[in-house]
């Protein structure tokens, strides 16, 4: 028997198997790509903060979803403050970051000072509140945590 015809076998089989392993693998690789991988211009949720709103929306028994909504606004010891608030609605403008369904809702404007931020909820003996943790674009702050000074 010539060595073509032994051969043979075992190259189909194996060819079989490699088309088998690339159709798998391409099918998987299809549904990773349909859901969007996190930028690092994202802005963060922590799990407390997840937890905290997840908790605030189950006590308000609103047919609303309710969103947090950060904004940086001027003033404050350092120059910009955050703000957070209970919103209702996301505006034609904001941006929306997900995570376990919860919904954090940042405007155009305030965005260009959160990019990359990550928003925690902390309890502490003197206050409980959501808090910007850390944030790239800010290059000084203030005690309080919720002043912050900007890159020039």
């Amino acid at each position: 028997m010539s060595l073509i015809k032994r051969i043979t076998p075992f190259f189909a089989a194996r060819i079989r198997e490699n088309h088998r392993l690339l159709s798998s693998s391409a099918s998987a690789l299809r549904e990773a790509s349909s859901s969007p991988l996190p930028s690092p211009d994202d802005v963060h949720l922590t799990d407390s903060c997840i937890q905290r709103m997840k908790e605030l929306q189950a006590s308000e028994r609103s047919c609303t979803e309710k969103l947090l909504r950060l904004s940086v606004e001027t003033g404050g010891c350092s120059g910009f403050q955050y703000v957070f608030d209970l919103d209702d609605k996301a505006n034609s403008d904001d941006r929306i970051f997900e995570r376990e369904g919860v919904k954090l809702v940042v405007d155009n404007i305030s965005y260009d000072f959160v990019k990359g931020a990550t928003v925690d909820y902390v309890e502490e003996l003197i206050r409980s509140a959501f808090q910007v943790t850390t944030n790239p674009s800010a290059v000084g702050g203030c005690s309080c945590k919720s002043s912050f000074m900007v890159k020039q």
